[in-house]
């Protein structure tokens, strides 16, 4: 096992990280402590103090590099979306990110997380700045602000059912079908409302 001694330059931090990280799909966030991290990072119980004063700074670390890579998956899944279409596969590319990562997912959204985090704000700010993008891009005529945080709901809300098995996710082709199904039914339902809505206020 690797000694405290080993680390220097910053790699101590990288440890606590990764330690974190591997007991958390291995065992969920009820495995995740700071005596933990540090034995399972080989170095002395207070080591990791040297970084994150404590449990909920180390989650926030640990959250940041998910909201990062979450980031950078939705971006590889479509760089620029500007249909209903492509949307939906971003849509797809977030709840596929969910249950690959199910237990760095949950610590990212369901754990307490260090509120003075800077690390932890600037990856939240950049992945719902990304999701603002595509709205603006996507549905120019829109309100930004309400859609974007309906299109964020719609596929939170979609990888948390999966997660927590209210839909099938035995296969990635039924978990992508459901949902570009349910993206392209909520845009293909809302110019219908619309109408019916100015109908009714006439």
């Amino acid at each position: 096992m690797p000694q405290a001694t080993a680390y220097h330059h910053g790699d101590l931090r990288a440890a606590c990280l990764r330690a974190a990280r591997e007991l958390l799909e291995e065992d969920g966030s009820a495995a995740l402590s700071m005596r933990a991290v540090a034995r399972r990072a080989g170095v002395s119980p207070t080591a990791p103090y040297r970084h994150f004063p404590d449990r909920e700074a180390l989650v926030s670390a640990v959250a940041a590099e998910g909201y990062r890579e979450l980031t950078e998956q939705l971006a590889m899944a479509h760089p620029a979306p500007a249909t209903p279409e492509e949307l939906a596969e971003v849509a797809v590319a977030y709840v596929r990110f969910a249950l690959d990562h199910s237990a760095l997912f949950r610590a990212m959204f369901a754990e307490p997380c260090d509120s003075d985090s800077e690390e932890r704000v600037a990856a939240t700010a950049a992945i719902s700045e990304y999701v603002r993008d595509i709205v603006r891009r996507a549905f120019p005529g829109a309100d930004p602000e309400a859609l974007w945080t309906a299109v964020w709901g719609l596929a939170h809300g979609l990888a948390f059912l999966h997660l927590d098995g209210k839909f099938d996710a035995a296969t990635p082709e039924a978990v992508a079908g459901h949902v570009r199904a349910a993206v392209l039914a909520l845009f293909g339902a809302a110019p219908a409302l619309s109408r019916t809505a100015a109908t009714r206020s006439r």
